[in-house]
């Protein structure tokens, strides 16, 4: 323990953290029925994301009624995921256990060689207890196997329990129960027998995001009622509560993000969310709003006008879903076109990218890339604040993103670096000869060349996601932005 961690504040808090043998292996399904289990005893549940991800996190906070938060091990040091955890758990009036959901298996991440990015160098770094879950279809004694290598790869990893997943029969899952309780000594605390009620929906990034699935599905709650009560029937939730208290204190540092700024002025910052656009992390907007702005959401899919405001964020999301109501929307994309023209400080990431851009043309699908079925075929005006033209379907971009800014933009100025992640299943084409870019890319696609972040005045429109914590001057430098 460094001199940093010993002069932290000590905090006790059960948490535990659900891993997967891969991807696929059920984990979501499982973390967000658990999450809605504790919530329905009626404790305050604090849910983590290992990785990246959007998606997963819309569904621990629908069932939580608690922002979900990403933590991830090649953005962010040791201090600064503990930073962020803490941050979590102390919340809105604080939390009674915190459930972490891995990402991909246990040990995947940046590399093959090393923990970085993993679910279980977070496991580690929290000191947390792991159950790990997995997909048991056609095996019994091999799971035992299973269970063992993965205990033997990493025994700093704390394995405390197993849920097997799909299991076929009752005398499958004791089988395989009787394998790895004897072979490992390692407690399997549930079965999850094959259920095609287990599934919420998927499209190409993933899961449907909660937000658009209340919206689509009839019968959204239903589904989300029914995954919890098969996880209140398979799984020893008492035991999780068990293993989860029996995580020791943790030191965690001083503050140095979550933090308040400087007293001063407080734009107003307008955020696009709707089922299009939704696509941030409440780390995010915590620090815009630590670094003195207001907040205040829109819809640019319903709403005929922007909100007063002094500053736009337009994030992710599926904007090809919902082209036809993006680009019949005109008062609306007129409207932010005219700030954009302005000067206003526009900032759009992913989905808001291709919002800002001229014209969208989906449906132009190669089958070995892109899976969906309900994106409209056509080609759609959109804002024109930006130069370029978004055409779907055609490459998938999934990367952890590096580079530097060359221009001054409204969220970082020359010379300011960042470590990001990009995850897209369009390019951006037709772009003139004189096209600005705001960003020079180290690793990473981008948007050309390897260059990203697309300028013109003071809008900026980029590929590269950034999560703050791990990019510290985007909330200071947005707020000074507006307020210039």
């Amino acid at each position: 323990m460094n001199e940093n961690e010993q002069a932290g504040e000590r905090v006790e808090i059960p948490r535990i953290l659900i891993a997967g043998d891969r991807s696929s292996s059920g984990k979501t399904t499982i973390s967000t029925g658990l999450m809605a289990a504790l919530n329905r005893r009626g404790l305050r549940v604090q849910p983590f994301k290992v990785g990246l991800d959007y998606i997963d996190p819309s569904y621990h906070t629908e069932v939580t009624d608690r922002p979900s938060r990403n933590l991830d091990g090649h953005l962010m040091d040791r201090n600064t995921v503990l930073e962020v955890f803490h941050h979590g758990i102390r919340y809105g009036g604080g939390t009674d256990i915190a459930i972490i959901e891995g990402v991909r298996g246990l040990f995947e991440g940046l590399e093959g060689l090393t923990e970085t990015g993993s679910t279980a160098q977070i496991a580690k770094m929290l000191d947390c207890p792991v159950v790990l879950v997995i997909d048991a279809r056609s095996i019994t004694r091999s799971a035992a196997a299973v269970v063992m290598g993965y205990k033997a790869f990493d025994p700093d990893v704390n394995i405390a329990g197993v849920i097997l997943n799909n299991i076929g029969s009752v005398r499958h899952a004791r089988k395989a129960r009787e394998a790895i309780e004897t072979y490992t000594g390692t407690p399997v605390i549930g079965e999850i027998h094959r259920n095609d009620s287990m599934n919420i929906s998927m499209r190409h990034l993933g899961l449907i995001p909660a937000m658009e699935g209340r919206r689509k599905l009839d019968d959204f709650d239903r589904r989300i009622k029914g995954i919890m009560d098969i996880i209140r029937e398979g799984i020893e939730i008492d035991t999780i509560l068990e293993l989860a208290r029996s995580a020791l204190p943790m030191r965690v540092p001083e503050p140095d993000i979550f933090v308040p700024g400087a007293t001063g002025p407080n734009p107003v910052i307008g955020v696009a969310l709707d089922e299009a656009f939704n696509f941030y992390y409440r780390d995010n907007l915590d620090l815009l709003e630590l670094a003195g702005a207001r907040l205040v959401f829109f819809s640019p899919l319903i709403d005929t006008q922007p909100p007063e405001m002094d500053g736009l964020y337009i994030g992710g999301g599926y904007p090809e879903l919902f082209a036809p109501e993006l680009s019949a929307n005109e008062d609306m994309r007129e409207d932010i076109k005219q700030m954009s023209r302005a000067d206003m400080p526009i900032y759009a990431e992913c989905g808001g990218l291709m919002y800002l851009a001229t014209e969208m043309i989906t449906g132009k699908v190669r089958s070995s890339t892109y899976r969906t079925a309900d994106m409209p075929e056509g080609e759609y005006a959109m804002v024109g604040a930006l130069p370029g033209k978004t055409l779907m379907g055609q490459n998938r971009v999934v990367s952890y993103s590096r580079g530097g800014y060359i221009e001054k933009t409204p969220i970082g100025c020359q010379g300011d670096t960042f470590l990001g992640h990009e995850f897209h299943h369009s390019e951006i084409i037709d772009l003139p000869n004189n096209t600005r870019f705001g960003i020079k890319l180290k690793r990473g696609i981008g948007i050309k060349d390897g260059y990203d972040g697309l300028i013109v005045k003071n809008t900026l429109g980029v590929y590269s996601h950034l999560h703050a914590a791990s990019y510290r001057q985007f909330g200071a430098r947005f707020v000074d932005s507006c307020v210039d």
